[in-house]
C-alpha cells in the first residue's frame, strides 16, 4: 500500500488523508503536537519539523513526501525529497524574493520595495514567517524599516482572489474556477466560487507562468487583487490552500485529493464546480453542530481543535444555497465567533 508522508499534522494535512484514504493510501504525519488534528487519520510522529531523526521517522518507507504549510525548514524538504520543490518554498518563504519573481516573469504586482518606491501610507510587512496577518503594520509617516521588512503601496481593490492550480509530474496543468475571498484582521472569513464576471483566462495564465518557472508538482494558491479589472499579484502558497477548501464538496475533484494525485504521478482529476459554493471559516467558535448541519447544502468540517481566540477550528461549505441562506448562515457563524 503506497505511503505518502507529511511535515505537518494541522487540518490541511488531516483533509489530505480523509481524501486519500479512499484511494488507498496510508498516511504519515510530522508535528511536534501529540494531539495534532490529522493523527486522526495516520500515523502520527511527535517531533520537531527541523529534527532530523524524527525527519528520517517520517521518510522510512515513504512512496512520497509533501508538507502542509510554508514556514517548514528548506533542508527539511530538501532532506526528505519533498514535493512540492524545495525552490516553490525557498522563494514563497521571503515577501522580497517572492515579488521579484513576480517582477522578472512579468506578473503585476503593486509597489513594493523602500518608502521611497511605495509612497506613504504603506504596508510594512515582514519578509519572513507571516501568515493570518501576523508581521504586518500600516506605516502613515515616514521611518526607517528594517532589512527585515517590506514595504508595499497599499492598493484600493475590488475584490481579493485567489486561484488554485495543480500541476502534475508531467507539467499537466488544471485551474479550479477563481475564487473570492473576505479577510478580517488579516484572517479569511468566507470564499465564494464560482466568482461571476472574473478574469479566469488571466488568472489562468499569470499562474501557469508561476507553476511553469517553479518545475511545480502539487497544488499552489495564488493570490489576487483585482483593481478596476486589473489583476495584481499578492502572494502565492506552496500548498494546499483555506481558499479552496470549498473543493471538498463544490467540485468535481478536491484540491487535496488532486494535489495527491500530482505528487503521486496519477491523473489529474477535473476541476470544475459542480454548483455555487461558499465556505466559511469557524474562528475560535462556532455554533452547535445540529444549527449547521440543518441549513439546506452544509457541509460541516470541524478538525478536532480546542477552541481559542483566532484559532481556525472548522469550517462550513454551503453548496447551491441562495444568498439569503448565506447571509443568515453567515450572521450565526460570526456570532460564534471571537471577532
Amino acid at each position: 500500500m503506497t505511503l505518502v508522508g507529511c511535515i505537518g499534522g494541522g487540518q490541511l494535512g488531516r483533509m489530505l488523508g480523509l481524501a486519500g484514504l479512499p484511494l488507498g493510501l496510508r498516511f504519515r504525519f510530522l508535528d511536534p503536537s501529540p494531539s495534532a488534528p490529522a493523527a486522526d487519520v495516520g500515523e502520527l510522529v511527535v517531533g520537531a519539523f527541523d529534527d532530523p531523526v524524527a525527519l528520517a521517522r517520517l521518510g522510512a518507507g515513504a512512496d512520497v513526501v509533501t508538507y502542509e504549510f510554508e514556514n517548514v525548514a528548506v533542508a527539511s524538504v530538501v532532506q526528505l525529497g519533498a514535493l512540492p520543490p524545495y525552490r516553490a518554498l525557498e522563494l514563497g518563504q521571503d515577501r522580497l524574493v517572492e515579488k521579484e519573481m513576480f517582477r522578472r516573469l512579468g506578473i503585476p504586482t503593486a509597489r513594493f520595495g523602500s518608502l521611497a518606491e511605495t509612497g506613504l501610507p504603506a504596508l510594512v510587512k515582514s519578509r519572513r514567517l507571516g501568515y493570518d496577518g501576523k508581521g504586518q503594520r500600516r506605516l502613515d509617516a515616514d521611518e526607517v524599516i528594517s532589512d527585515h521588512e517590506l514595504a508595499e503601496e497599499i492598493v484600493a481593490f475590488d475584490r481579493e482572489l485567489s486561484i488554485i492550480a495543480v500541476r502534475g509530474t508531467d507539467g499537466e496543468t488544471r485551474f479550479w474556477p477563481l475564487v473570492e475571498n473576505a479577510h478580517r484582521d488579516g484572517i479569511l472569513r468566507v470564499s465564494r466560487s464560482p466568482v461571476q464576471g472574473a478574469p479566469q483566462a488571466e488568472a489562468e495564465e499569470l499562474a501557469g507562468r508561476l507553476l511553469d518557472e517553479l518545475g511545480y508538482v502539487g497544488v499552489l494558491a495564488f493570490e489576487l487583487f483585482d483593481v478596476g479589472g486589473r489583476l495584481l499579484a499578492n502572494e502565492f502558497a506552496p500548498r494546499v490552500h483555506n481558499t479552496g477548501h470549498w473543493t471538498i464538496e463544490g467540485a468535481v475533484t478536491s484540491q487535496f485529493e488532486n494535489h495527491l494525485r500530482a505528487i503521486l504521478g496519477l491523473p489529474l482529476g477535473a476541476t470544475g464546480a459542480v454548483g455555487s459554493s461558499v465556505m466559511l471559516n469557524l474562528i475560535g467558535g462556532a455554533p452547535p453542530s445540529e444549527q449547521l448541519l440543518g441549513l439546506p447544502g452544509a457541509h460541516l468540517h470541524l478538525y478536532g481543535k480546542e477552541p481559542r481566540r483566532g484559532r481556525k477550528i472548522g469550517h462550513l461549505t454551503l453548496v447551491g444555497a441562495d444568498e439569503e441562506t448565506v447571509a443568515e448562515t453567515l450572521a450565526l457563524v460570526e456570532s460564534a465567533a471571537d471577532g
